[in-house]
């Protein structure tokens, strides 16, 4: 599901050139007809030529926010989707099939079954035990989302007057309040009040007021910048409400400077960071269900509604390179790699542009020629899996446009048609923070192939950063190259006058250029999610225990007896203060580890490797980690900085195993 941002309440002011300024407008300028020509272009349908005239540049206004410009061109992006239009003026059609735009209520009722709460309405809501203790460990912006989609669907649902009892709101959220007293892991008590007052010192205070949101746009590379870390252990839905509350007071004393200049930073954890891929697919579905809850809640808290995107079919191939969706292709490469995560097609692009060297000038921003990239196009989807395509005759700037062509048209964006317009509504969200905030979030939210293949992108694109000295291409030439290749989807096109497309420009390479400055931090888990997953897991297992004492009543059982070997089955003949640690793969398969305040999980995994061979264990660093297992969490890998004292004291009922990561 997509929630499109609605800019009701938004003001979103742009850059209009003059004075000492002007040399920057000039640029764009250059032809008069030509340079408003491309300007055209901003929004548009891939598959079709634009018929609109040419329009005289309306004046745009001017603000603080917007002085990161000055030094700033736009060309690269207009010169980009010029690019882009005479590259697919003699592309296929791809055929589209708009589907019927659901009500509201319907909507909502989509969105429940997203966030996994499905079972509160309907046929099936005999039992929403689940889902009680589900909503149990949600925050307080959280609930507030998920109550306000339930009213929505029960105000839908009385009206189409269905069978099934409908269940009142009050009653589903009775609990809820019930429980406020206790505050689960992530919700806000006194205590994260505290903790968000450590993170907003340095931030925040230079931020402008929630009330007065304006397009936040790159700062120049050279710029210095402050370093702040990112809180991660208190809901962001929480935290916007507190800075709204915080701004309240500094509104009557002036604003501040923009915040767009500070750096944020991944903050260290002692129970360890969770990264995308760390923990096992129950754990991860749970997480997915949280993000979605949490971003609509970000997003209320914002006044910025998010709704479903138009529903869209496109009749797509079944087979080749191009055009073809990613689960498609990769299920053909999975037959010739198994286990394969990205496209084949699209490693080997990234690898012939590599082969060619980084330090090419104009890398990524050069096209190449129109008639060579048809060709190959073709070429490619004859002879590609066949193993026959001669990759030395493709040039470096060819592969290049060939890998933009490619992410242009696949048939669903690489950011997803569920979840493309949230992409591009993280624009109008008044801090550079809830920005990356909402972007960690609809990281999480993406299908794994398209996260997977977005993540091997951002990685290709840094490399290209990395060489800039020599390729002329900074973090916000490749951003505004790379812009309107991810964020224009010819399905989704949107009518546009020429501002909109301008703002559209700006939001979207500053979009593109938070997506590749801050990969480590956006691919990572919130603390505050992994936590209220361990909640969950905690109140599933008493259920279950409750469950189980219930049925060995039943079958004659001595309880006692069961309790008494279940806790000696936990405790394991191990000592206070002392963890067993499991290796089945390594030489060593068992080891007794004393815990102290500075053991970190490295540690661990460096005895277990020290009994191994010289070779072997050469071969085994790297591929094998340690897992926490069990207890409040289903599978969690380790990072080797995590702190296995602190870990422990967290999840006590925990297993620890070293293994490899599945495929």
């Amino acid at each position: 599901m997509s929630w499109l941002s609605s800019s009701q309440g938004v003001v979103l002011t742009a850059y209009h050139p003059s004075g000492a300024d002007q040399a920057v407008g000039d640029s764009h300028a250059k032809g008069g007809e030509q340079a408003t020509s491309s300007r055209r272009y901003g929004q548009y349908d891939m598959n079709q030529e634009s018929s609109t005239k040419v329009m005289e540049k309306p004046p745009f206004d001017r603000s603080s926010s917007q002085d990161s410009l000055d030094e700033l061109s736009m060309e690269d992006y207009w010169t980009e989707l010029e690019n882009i239009k005479k590259s697919s003026e003699n592309r296929q059609d791809q055929e589209v099939v708009v589907v019927k735009e659901p009500d509201e209520g319907e909507l909502e009722e989509e969105w429940l079954k997203e966030a996994g709460l499905s079972n509160l309405f309907g046929e099936s809501s005999g039992d929403p035990q689940e889902s009680m203790v589900f909503l149990s460990t949600l925050t307080r912006t959280q609930a507030a989302a998920v109550q306000k989609r339930v009213e929505t669907v029960s105000q839908t649902l009385r009206k189409k007057n269905k069978q099934y009892q409908i269940p009142d709101v009050r009653d589903i959220f009775a609990q809820q309040s019930e429980s406020k007293e206790k505050v689960p892991d992530g919700t806000e008590s006194q205590s994260d009040r505290t903790n968000e007052n450590k993170y907003q010192g340095k931030d925040d205070q230079a931020s402008s007021p929630v009330g007065e949101k304006e397009l936040i746009l790159p700062m120049p590379e050279e710029a210095p910048a402050s370093e702040t870390d990112i809180n991660l252990e208190v809901s962001f839905a929480e935290q916007a409400v507190n800075q709204k509350e915080s701004c309240k007071d500094r509104t009557q004393k002036g604003k501040g400077d923009n915040a767009s200049s500070t750096h944020f930073r991944l903050p260290k954890d002692k129970t360890g960071t969770t990264r995308i891929g760390d923990l096992a697919p129950q754990d991860m579905k749970k997480v997915c269900h949280l993000a979605l809850i949490e971003l609509t809640a970000l997003y209320d808290v914002l006044g910025v509604e998010l709704k479903q995107q138009k529903a869209v079919k496109v009749k797509t191939k079944d087979s080749g390179l191009f055009c073809v969706p990613l689960t498609v292709l990769l299920e053909q490469d999975q037959k010739k790699v198994p286990g394969t995560r990205i496209p084949l097609i699209f490693q080997k692009l990234i690898s012939r542009i590599e082969e060619g060297g980084l330090g090419t000038e104009g890398l990524l921003r050069i096209p190449g020629a129109a008639i060579r990239i048809k060709n190959l196009c073709q070429e490619l989807e004859a002879k590609f899996y066949e193993g026959t395509f001669n990759w030395e005759s493709v040039k470096q700037h060819d592969a290049a446009s060939l890998l933009k062509l490619f992410i242009r048209e696949l048939p669903q964006p690489l950011l997803s048609v569920e979840y493309l317009k949230a992409f591009q509504a993280v624009q109008n969200l008044p801090t550079k923070k809830q920005q990356l905030q909402a972007l960690n979030l609809l990281v999480i939210l993406l299908p794994d192939a398209n996260r997977d293949t977005l993540k091997a992108l951002l990685e290709f694109l840094q490399r290209v950063i990395d060489n800039k000295e020599k390729n002329k291409m900074t973090v916000m030439n490749v951003a505004m190259v790379m812009a309107p290749n991810l964020f224009m989807c010819h399905t989704l096109g949107l009518k546009s006058n020429e501002q909109r497309e301008f703002v559209m420009a700006a939001g979207t390479a500053n979009i593109m250029h938070l997506l590749i400055k801050y990969q480590k931090l956006l691919w990572t888990i919130p603390k505050f999610i992994v936590n209220q997953v361990r909640k969950q897991n905690t109140e599933n297992h008493k259920k279950d225990k409750k469950a189980m004492k219930k049925l060995l009543k039943k079958m004659a059982y001595d309880r006692e007896k069961h309790e008494k070997q279940d806790k000696n089955t936990n405790d394991a003949d191990v000592p206070q203060g002392v963890i067993r640690v499991q290796a089945p793969h390594l030489s060593k398969v068992s080891m007794a580890i004393q815990l102290t305040e500075e053991l970190k999980a490295s540690d661990v995994l460096a005895r277990f490797l020290s009994q191994e061979s010289g070779v072997a264990q050469t071969l085994k660093k790297g591929e094998v980690f340690l897992y926490e297992i069990g207890g409040n969490i289903g599978e969690r890998c380790l990072d080797d900085d995590t702190y296995m004292k602190d870990l422990y004291q967290l999840n006590p009922n925990a297993e620890w195993v070293i293994k490899s990561k599945p495929l």
